[in-house]
């Protein structure tokens, strides 16, 4: 990745990174404020609801006390202790009664728990009444079930007891408590209230109501419900009403309770309402007679962070064109001169010494090109005393080594002259025979000069490689059949081992599918015969010759191992210069020649080699000739 689109990539990250975390900060912000202004109205409608019931329940305790204390019931009572036996003709009273106070329920019950009167259904006369409390002295309204006609009903009542004699009066009075209830609630603007009646052991859709009656879309609050009715805790649920999250509702659902009252025995005494309220009764003497929820619209949530999505999106676009122009400029400002940086030291590395970068600015990177420039001047005058260094060096080692492989010719040649004018002068007779010994051996010596003349003249007129696509393995196999005679190629077995020990047998590893390479395969038939040549003469007692080729990537390897006895690192640095060698008969030149072939393919050589264990060649070539070998670039590398 380029350093500009690092520079637009971080700029917009930067960005995004920011408007994100806003963004984010304020989306948590502004639902946790509206989850606490839910709570809050929750806690205000379910605080209303309570006082609500307070008043209402201290209302019907009021109505029912003035039903026990009228002339009526107080007749009846009498009638009870005077020992009456027919009670039926007090069968209508509790509805006259009722009618007074406006209760909804109203009932007379003996004491011993049998119902002489109802209201709203005559036909329990003479039923038992298993509902009154067992408890003494007076009490507040509760929650209460109650049977009519038509079904099932939920009820706030009270119980007041008519005392005259010593058999007590019950009168039982309540309310109903459905959606005229909920309509006296002074319900705050999108507030949603719902009161499901707890009144079958199974989900009963009928059951929820709200202002207008059964409530629409009941069995979505089903499970919310069912959560509640199983924990008798108030719990926490959202309902979504459509598929638009804006229509969704978060719903408080607040468990109501009332007391689980206990059988009337039949002529027990002295039985009255309890005497502790539904909120101070612990959990074992209640029972969920409804369920109060309370819910909050989500609409203006929703809207609120569908508004910040969008500014923050808007933002975040805002930011990233912002982004664009502020790296394009900086890539201006900063990635042209490292561009032009980065190709002037390409350059250099291809061999352009003489590249320039322009210095356009006096900052640090104005500094930085400046520094380059000087570098590349350095690196031009070094180059050139490098150069006449090595000239000099070059032509002092090759007068070394000429005087060198003269001296051993020229020193016979001297004597067989001497000899010859010693012959001449002393003894005439035999100058013939002496003639024709010196002559003979005046011509080995002067072919023994030619020779190494040749060597010379051959190192020096080393051939520029033509190049044409090349298989190395092919390479490799023709200059093994040159060898065919001296090497076995076969693979080493433990049971062949002993056979021969002065044999060399050869192993090779050639890769499949080896890519074709742009090479001269004569030099480098050349140059591996070379390698195969040491390596034969590093083991005169025998060994194995492994050669190996392997593709990698835009690199073809060839490596060349024998188990010789290997060289010091000392020798291994010295290998490749020019007239050096470890044998005891050779020029010196056979190595350098190899890496002479090696380096005019643009490719590197290199050996690793172990004491006792061998020595192994290593070539990398490159499968395309690098640019300034190909006389399109750089003219002076051409």
């Amino acid at each position: 990745m380029s350093f500009r689109k690092k520079l637009l990539l971080l700029f917009a990250v930067t960005v995004l990174l920011c408007v994100a975390v806003i963004s984010a900060s304020v989306y948590s912000t502004i639902r946790r404020s509206f989850e606490l202004a839910d709570q809050d109205r929750a806690n205000a409608v379910a605080a209303q609801f309570r006082s609500e019931f307070q008043r209402r329940g201290s209302e019907v305790a009021r109505k029912v006390e003035s039903v026990a204390r009228s002339e009526t019931v107080q007749h009846i009572a009498l009638d009870m202790n005077r020992g009456v036996s027919d009670s039926g003709e007090y069968v209508s009273e509790a509805r006259s009664l009722a009618s007074q106070q406006q209760l909804d329920f109203l009932e007379l019950v003996d004491n011993r728990g049998t119902i002489l009167s109802s209201a709203q259904w005559q036909a329990k006369f003479g039923y038992p009444e298993a509902a009154i409390p067992v408890a003494t002295g007076p009490a507040g309204a509760f929650l209460k079930r109650e049977e009519l006609p038509d079904g099932a009903t939920l009820g706030l009542f009270a119980v007041r007891v008519a005392h005259v004699g010593e058999q007590p009066l019950y009168v039982i009075g309540g309310e109903r408590l459905d959606q005229g209830f909920l309509s006296t609630l002074d319900i705050p603007a999108g507030t949603h209230v719902l009161l499901y009646q707890n009144l079958d052991a199974k989900w009963n859709p009928k059951s929820l109501l709200d202002l207008n009656g059964p409530a629409a879309g009941a069995d979505k609050i089903a499970p919310l419900v069912a959560r509640v009715r199983d924990t008798l805790q108030e719990s926490q649920g959202v309902i979504r009403w459509t598929a638009d999250s804006a229509d969704a509702e978060v719903f408080h659902a607040i468990p109501l309770t009332g007391p689980v009252f206990a059988a009337t025995n039949q002529g027990s005494t002295n039985q009255g309402p309890t005497n502790q309220s539904p909120a101070n009764q612990s959990a074992a003497s209640q029972q969920l007679m409804c369920i109060l929820l309370v819910g909050s619209s989500r609409r203006p949530l929703i809207e609120l962070q569908r508004q910040i999505v969008s500014t923050a999106m808007l933002v975040g676009g805002a930011g990233l064109l912002v982004a664009v122009l502020a790296s394009l400029w900086f890539a201006a400002r900063v990635t042209r001169p490292v561009v032009s940086l980065a190709e002037a030291a390409r350059r250099v590395a291809a061999g352009d010494l003489g590249a320039k970068v322009e210095v356009e600015s006096s900052d640090e990177l104005g500094e930085l090109a400046a520094s380059f420039n000087r570098m590349t001047e350095d690196l031009v005058q070094q180059k050139d005393r490098t150069l006449q260094a090595e000239r000099v060096a070059a032509w002092r080692e090759l007068a070394r080594r000429l005087a060198h492989e003269l001296k051993n010719p020229l020193f016979p040649l001297q004597v067989t002259v001497e000899n010859l004018m010693r012959a001449k002068q002393k003894s005439p007779e035999m100058f013939e025979e002496v003639f024709h010994e010196g002559t003979a051996t005046l011509l080995a010596e002067i072919n023994n000069l030619k020779t190494i003349i040749g060597r010379f003249s051959e190192f020096s007129k080393m051939p520029q490689p033509q190049r044409r696509p090349t298989q190395v393995n092919d390479v490799v196999r023709s200059v093994l059949r040159v060898f065919d005679a001296q090497l076995q190629q076969a693979q080493l077995q433990d049971k062949d081992k002993d056979k021969d020990k002065n044999q060399i047998s050869v192993r090779t590893a050639l890769a499949e599918a080896l890519p074709e390479i742009s090479a001269d395969p004569d030099l480098l038939h050349r140059a591996l015969q070379n390698l195969v040549l040491n390596a034969i003469d590093a083991m005169p007692q025998g060994g194995v010759l492994a050669i190996r080729t392997e593709a990698m990537g835009d690199w073809v390897e060839l490596s060349v191992s024998d188990t010789g006895s290997g060289l010091t690192q000392e020798e291994c640095g010295r290998l490749f210069t020019p007239y050096y060698t470890t044998k005891q008969h050779g020029t010196g030149l056979g190595l350098a020649i190899v890496q002479s072939v090696v380096s005019d393919h643009g490719g590197k050589i290199s050996v690793e080699s172990t004491q006792e264990k061998g020595t192994t060649f290593r070539i990398e070539l490159p499968c395309q000739p690098p640019l300034w070998q190909t006389g399109r670039t750089y003219e002076s590398r051409a």
